[in-house]
C-alpha cells in the first residue's frame, strides 16, 4: 500500500513539474535520455565535450564561458548543474530558447549541446508621431540600436532615450508605444514601430518659496532665470519645465543669494509636483543665514604693485556686504573696463599672475581676508602666429593685430587685435580664439595664437521691387576679400581673386530702357599696404526717361541723366584715441534734366562738386551683433561758394542759371550707443540730425542734397541720387513732409532739416557662422523743416513696433518690420498707422536708415 502510494505521489510531481517546464517562459530542463538516466539516482559524469547549436551571430565560445562548463569538469545529472546552465544563458536576454542535450554518453563520459534559438535583431526603427525633423533628432540619438538584439533592455533604453530628449525640451508627459513587426527582408531581424506622443510642454504653474525672510518671493524668483512664471512683459522668458535648467537655477540661486553677503545660504529641499495635465509646481525650501560683511583685508606677495594701489582698484572696504563673487570678479575679472586687479597684472607682462583670497577669521558677522598675490615673472612676446586663415592673407590679418613681437604681454591688447578681426568681416566673430602658448619662464616669453575661422564674405543682391508703375529689378555683386595686385593672376580667381582685405562692389538696377542705374565702389583699407590710409573710388550712372514711349514735345516726355565719380582718403587716429578715424572725399556729379519734376527745376543742367570731412568713432565689439560699443560721425559737406565770385544775378536768374552750379553747406550728425541689459538682449539708441544750409539767400536752398524721411529708409530707385533717404517707420516712404507744405511722398522734393531718435531693444534668435537672425521692439521719432524758425527737435512724429533681421553672409541683411505711425500727416491721409517695411543689404549695426 505504501508502495502504491508513494509511486502515485512521485508521478503526480513529476507530472507537474514537467508541466512547468514546457511553459516558454520558464528554464527548460535537458534533453536526457530516460532510459540511462534516473531523477531518483542522479549519477557523476565527466564532461567530455561541449558544443553549441543554433548560434548564427554569437560567439560560441563565449556562450560555453557563460554557461560555466569546462571539458573535464565533473557534473551530476540529473541535478542542479543542467539548471544553472540553462539560468546563466537566459539570464543575457538574448535568446528564446535554451536547451542542453545529451549527445553521447561513455560509460562516465558525457557529451553535451548547448541549443539556443538567438533573438531577432533590430534592422531599423520606424518613428511616428513626430515631425520629420523631429524624427531626424530622436534617429541620431538612436544609430546604435541597428543590429542589435531585440530584448527587454533595448525596448526600455529606447523609450528612455526618446522621453530624455523631449523632457529636455519640455515635453515631460511624452509616451512611447513600441510594437514589433517581422522585416520581410530578413526572416532574423524586425522593425520596430515606434510611436511617440509628446502632449503638449509642461509648463510652470507657480513658484514657491519657504523660509526667506530678508529675500522677497519675487527676489528669490528673478534669481531663477529659466524655472519662471511667464509674465507678459518677459517677451523672452520661458514658462517650460525643464529638468537640466532647473538644476541648474538652483545652484544659480545659491549664489545670488552668496553675493548679497549670505554665505551659508542653502537650499533645505525642493520638490516639482503636478498641478494639472499641462502644469506642475515647484517649491524651494531656502536657509538664509547671517549676513556677513568685510572684515580686514591683508595682501602679501606683492611686490610690483604696493598694497594702496592694489586697494584701490579692488574697490572693497572693511564693513562692505560680504560677496565671494564680485570680490573674485575684481581680483581676476572679467569686469566691463577692465578694472580689475588681474588686469592690472596681464596688462603689464604678468601673464602667471594669480590671486587666491584666503578667509584667515570668521567672527559674528565678519569676514577677514588675506589675499595671497603671485606675481611671477614678465613676459614679453616672442611670435604672433595666425591660424585658420584659409583664404585671406596673412598680413592682412597681421596688420590689424596690436600685440606686436618685443611687447610686454597685455591682456588689453589681445582683446582689441580680437575686435579688429573681427571688424574685417572674414571671421567667424564666434570663433576668434586668441590663445598664448609655449610660455617659457627660463627666457620670460610667450606666443600668442589666433586662431581664426573663414566665413562667406561676399555677397549678391538679386531682387526685384514694383514701384512707381514699373517693374525694377537689382542684380548685386559684393567682394569683402577682393585682391586688386592678382586682378591678372588667373590661378587666383575663385571666381575673383581674394585674401587681400579690399572692397569690390558692382550694382545694376534696370527695368527696360526706361530706367537704368549702374554703380561701380572699390575701397581698400590699407592703401599702399603700409598704413592704415583708406582709399575709396566710386563711380555711377543714373537714366531715367519716358523717351522710348513719347516725344520731346509731348508733355509726358520727361529725361534725367545723373553720372558720378568720388574719391576718398583716410587714416586712423590715435588721439582722442585709437578709435577714431578722419576720412576726406571729394565727388563730382552731373545732372542733366529735361522736363523732370521732382527737384527745384526741371530743367537744365547742373554741377555738384562738394568736398566732404568725416570724423568717426567706431569702438563697437563685433561688427554683425553689437552688444556694447558706439558708433559716432560728424560730417561736413560744403561746395564752393560760387555766387560770391561768378558775377551772375541771383534775383533776376531763372533756375536753370541759379542751379547750373550748386552751393550748399551740410551738417550731419549720427551717434549710436549699444548697451546689453541682460544675458543676449541689447539696447540701441541712435539720435540722427542734418541740416543743409546756403551761403546766399538769393540763391537759396539747393535743389540736391536734401532729406527724405519716412519709409523703410532704402535707396529706393526713384531718388537713388540727388537725396538722402532717412527710414521712419509705420509711415510711407517719404511721407515726412514740413508743417504747411503740400508735397505729397511723390513730389516731396526733399527738406534742408530733419533730426530722428531711435530706441530698439534687441534679442539673437540664432547667432552662428552660417546665419545671424534677431528680433527686436522699436520705438523712434523723427521730423523735417524747412528752416530753424521752425525747428522744434521735440516735435516729432512718431511710431512703435516690432521686427526681425537675418543676415545670410551671401546676401547681406534681410529685414522685415511692422510699424505703427501715431501722428497723422495733413493732406496725406495714409501717410501712418499700420505700415510693413521690407529692407534688403541694409547696415546691421544701425538698423534702417
Amino acid at each position: 500500500m505504501n508502495k502504491l502510494f508513494f509511486a502515485i505521489l512521485f508521478s503526480v510531481l513529476a507530472g507537474t513539474a514537467m508541466a512547468q517546464v514546457s511553459q516558454p517562459s520558464a528554464l527548460q530542463r535537458p534533453n536526457l535520455p530516460t532510459d540511462s538516466l534516473s531523477y531518483l539516482n542522479p549519477k557523476d559524469y565527466i564532461i567530455g565535450g561541449l558544443t553549441v547549436s543554433g548560434a548564427k551571430y554569437l560567439d560560441k565560445d563565449i556562450l560555453i564561458q557563460v554557461s560555466k562548463l569546462n571539458k573535464g569538469d565533473k557534473i551530476t545529472l540529473p541535478g542542479d548543474a543542467s539548471s544553472n546552465v540553462i539560468r546563466n544563458l537566459w539570464q543575457q536576454g538574448l535568446f528564446d530558447d535554451v536547451k542542453l542535450n545529451i549527445t553521447k554518453i561513455n560509460l562516465d563520459t558525457i557529451y553535451l549541446d548547448i541549443a539556443v534559438q538567438e533573438r531577432p535583431r533590430l534592422s531599423r526603427l520606424h518613428i511616428l508621431g513626430i515631425r520629420k525633423g523631429e524624427v531626424e533628432d530622436v534617429q541620431k540619438k538612436l544609430n546604435d540600436k541597428t543590429g542589435k538584439i531585440v530584448n527587454e533592455n533595448l525596448l526600455n533604453t529606447t523609450t528612455a532615450i526618446i522621453k530624455k530628449h523631449f523632457n529636455e525640451k519640455g515635453f515631460l508627459n511624452t509616451t512611447v508605444d513600441i510594437k514589433q513587426r517581422k522585416d520581410p527582408g530578413d526572416e532574423s531581424s524586425v522593425i520596430l514601430d515606434v510611436t511617440v506622443n509628446k502632449h503638449q510642454k509642461v509648463k510652470i504653474n507657480d513658484v514657491i518659496f519657504e523660509g526667506n525672510k530678508e529675500f522677497s518671493t519675487a527676489t528669490l524668483r528673478k534669481y531663477l532665470p529659466k524655472t519662471r512664471k511667464r509674465k507678459f512683459y518677459n517677451i523672452f522668458g520661458s514658462r517650460k519645465f525643464k529638468e537640466d535648467q532647473y538644476e541648474e537655477d538652483k545652484q544659480t540661486l545659491i549664489e545670488k543669494m552668496a553675493a548679497k553677503g549670505y554665505r551659508d545660504a542653502e537650499i533645505i529641499s525642493d520638490s516639482v509636483w503636478k498641478h494639472d495635465d499641462n502644469t506642475v509646481n515647484v517649491k524651494i525650501k531656502v536657509y538664509e543665514g547671517p549676513k556677513y560683511y568685510f572684515g580686514k583685508i591683508n595682501w602679501s606677495g606683492n611686490a610690483k604693485y604696493s598694497t594702496a594701489i592694489l586697494s584701490k582698484i579692488l574697490r572693497v572696504q572693511k564693513g562692505d556686504v560680504f560677496s565671494e563673487e564680485q570680490l573674485n570678479k575684481r581680483l581676476s575679472g572679467p569686469t566691463p573696463n577692465s578694472d580689475d586687479v588681474s588686469s592690472l597684472y596681464l596688462n603689464d607682462g604678468y601673464l602667471t599672475y594669480q590671486a587666491d583670497p584666503v578667509q584667515t577669521k570668521i567672527y559674528n558677522d565678519t569676514v577677514d581676508l588675506d589675499i595671497r598675490i603671485y606675481e611671477g615673472p614678465q613676459y614679453r612676446i616672442n611670435r604672433v602666429i595666425v591660424k585658420g586663415n584659409d583664404v585671406t592673407n596673412d598680413k592682412v590679418v597681421m596688420r590689424e593685430i596690436r600685440t606686436k613681437p618685443g611687447q610686454y604681454f597685455s591682456k588689453d591688447l589681445v582683446i582689441r587685435s580680437t575686435r579688429e578681426i573681427s571688424q574685417l568681416g572674414n571671421f567667424d566673430e564666434q570663433k576668434i580664439d586668441p590663445k598664448p602658448t609655449n610660455i617659457n619662464p627660463n627666457d620670460g616669453t610667450v606666443d600668442i595664437i589666433y586662431n581664426v575661422v573663414e566665413k562667406p564674405s561676399d555677397q549678391i543682391e538679386l531682387s526685384g521691387g514694383f514701384g512707381g508703375g514699373q517693374l525694377v529689378g537689382t542684380l548685386g555683386l559684393t567682394f569683402n576679400n577682393f585682391s586688386l595686385r592678382n586682378i591678372f593672376n588667373l590661378k587666383a580667381y575663385r571666381p575673383l581673386p581674394k585674401g587681400d582685405g579690399q572692397k569690390l562692389s558692382l550694382r545694376g538696377q534696370a527695368n527696360g530702357k526706361n530706367y537704368q542705374n549702374y554703380s561701380f565702389t572699390f575701397s581698400d583699407p590699407w592703401f599702399g599696404g603700409k598704413k592704415p590710409i583708406y582709399f575709396g573710388l566710386t563711380a555711377y550712372t543714373q537714366l531715367s526717361s519716358t523717351g522710348q514711349y513719347y516725344a520731346k514735345t509731348d508733355p509726358r516726355y520727361n529725361y534725367l541723366r545723373i553720372n558720378g565719380i568720388g574719391v576718398t582718403l583716410g587714416k586712423r587716429l590715435n588721439w582722442p584715441d585709437n578709435y577714431f578715424q578722419l576720412n576726406y572725399s571729394l565727388n563730382f556729379d552731373h545732372y542733366k534734366l529735361d522736363n523732370y519734376t521732382g527737384y527745384l527745376f526741371s530743367n537744365g543742367t547742373s554741377y555738384n562738386i562738394k568736398l566732404t570731412q568725416e570724423l568717426s568713432r567706431n569702438s563697437l565689439d563685433v561688427p554683425i551683433y553689437p552688444t556694447s560699443g558706439s558708433n559716432i560721425k560728424f560730417t561736413v559737406q560744403v561746395t564752393p561758394p560760387y555766387s560770391l565770385f561768378n558775377n551772375t544775378n541771383y534775383k533776376i536768374a531763372t533756375p536753370e542759371e541759379r542751379y547750373r552750379f550748386v552751393e550748399y553747406h551740410k551738417w550731419k550728425f549720427d551717434a549710436q550707443w549699444f548697451t546689453r541689459i541682460t544675458g543676449k538682449l541689447v539696447v540701441m539708441s541712435q539720435v540722427r540730425f542734418g541740416f543743409l544750409g546756403y551761403y546766399n539767400k538769393d540763391v537759396g536752398q539747393s535743389p540736391f542734397e536734401r532729406f527724405k524721411v519716412g519709409g523703410d529708409g532704402m535707396q529706393t530707385y526713384q531718388f537713388l541720387q540727388g537725396s538722402e533717404i532717412i527710414g521712419l517707420r509705420g509711415y510711407k516712404n517719404f511721407s515726412i513732409v514740413p508743417v504747411g507744405s503740400n508735397y505729397n511722398a511723390d513730389t516731396n522734393p526733399g527738406s534742408p532739416i530733419y533730426n530722428k531718435y531711435t530706441l530698439e531693444i534687441r534679442h539673437p534668435i540664432i547667432a552662428s557662422q552660417s546665419a545671424t537672425i534677431f528680433v527686436l521692439g522699436f520705438a523712434e521719432g523723427g521730423n523735417v523743416w524747412n528752416n530753424f524758425s521752425q525747428f522744434n527737435p521735440f516735435n516729432i512724429r512718431r511710431s512703435a513696433g516690432v521686427g526681425a533681421r537675418i543676415f545670410l553672409p551671401i546676401f547681406g541683411l534681410l529685414g522685415l518690420d511692422y510699424g505703427y505711425g501715431f501722428d497723422s500727416i495733413p493732406g496725406i491721409p495714409d501717410a501712418n498707422k499700420g505700415q510693413f517695411h521690407f529692407s534688403i543689404a541694409q547696415s546691421l549695426s544701425g538698423g534702417f536708415n
